[in-house]
């Protein structure tokens, strides 16, 4: 069971994490967690090509170390990236410092400096994002895609990412094995849905001190 849009209640609770980007223009911030997965990305990297689309990409540290080269190509298409640490740990199974120590050995992998930060699950104690802020900005999402859920029909997930979606939205897809179904089919169909209104998709800056 999960929420397809992030409610107040919420972003209230969190409210140092970002959300969304607080904007009257028609703009996406299309993000993609869990790569780079040989295929998947690549087929991520190809449809955001073709609608002239940049999106940020929460990479795992241990899946950039074994495909380097589809790494390199997400790089060297503008788009930009944010740690989601070495192992996909969830923080609020995990130790503090392991789980801080899990973050820096993703820094170091990813071979750049960016301040974006997702924590897998969006599970994160208190007291490692106390650790993490304010030199990272921790995201989150606004619109939930749902691709990752056996639950929903490749049908829902795009009803649903469209249903949400409003300018400044972050919205979370999954370049992964588990959600390539549901992202295949719904990724092209919300960039010509939004792309027709006249909305453009845009990446998070990496080093940004406000977003």
């Amino acid at each position: 069971m999960f929420l397809h849009h992030a409610p107040f209640w919420l972003r209230a609770i969190y409210p140092n994490f970002v959300w969304r980007i607080r904007t009257n223009d028609k703009v996406l911030f299309l993000t993609f967690d869990d790569g780079p997965i040989p295929d998947v990305t690549e087929f991520v990297l190809s449809t955001l090509e073709d609608h002239a689309a940049r999106a940020t990409f929460f990479c795992i540290g241990e899946n950039v170390r074994k495909h380097p080269a589809i790494y390199q190509q997400l790089i060297g298409k503008d788009h930009t990236v944010g740690n989601h640490t070495f192992n996909h740990l969830n923080g609020w199974k995990t130790a503090n410092d392991t789980y801080t120590e899990n973050i820096c050995r993703c820094d170091e992998q990813l071979g750049l400096h960016t301040r974006l930060f997702r924590p897998p699950y969006g599970r994160i104690k208190r007291a490692q994002a106390s650790v993490l802020l304010p030199e990272r900005k921790i995201v989150m999402w606004d619109v939930l895609s749902g691709d990752f859920s056996q639950e929903i029909t490749p049908e829902k997930c795009l009803r649903k990412t469209i249903q949400y979606g409003r300018p400044g939205s972050i919205v979370l897809f999954h370049d992964s094995l588990k959600a390539r179904k549901n992202m295949e089919y719904a990724l092209p169909r919300v960039l010509d849905h939004f792309g027709g209104l006249g909305y453009r998709f845009a990446s998070l800056p990496m080093n940004e001190p406000a977003l």
